[in-house]
């Protein structure tokens, strides 16, 4: 998979899903939230993921990479 990066998927009651998914069936995933109707399958880095995109409250994208510990 070419240019993963790393998304976290939201859902109404507090759960979180993170995936790592290339720009395209990112664009794709939005493009379905527009509708919010159904189910949506991701294949991503870890394996498939269906998700209920009724229930989709925020989706975040990791454009920058991670760092750990202090920076200045």
């Amino acid at each position: 998979m070419a240019s993963a990066e790393r998304v976290s998927i939201g859902f109404s009651g507090g759960g979180v899903v993170e995936v790592r998914i290339d720009d395209a069936k990112l664009r794709e995933l939005r493009k379905a939230l527009d509708k919010a109707d159904g189910w949506f399958d991701i294949e991503a880095e870890e394996g498939a993921v269906a998700i209920d995109l009724r229930q989709v409250v925020f989706v975040r994208s990791a454009t920058t990479p991670q760092r750990i510990g202090f920076g200045g």
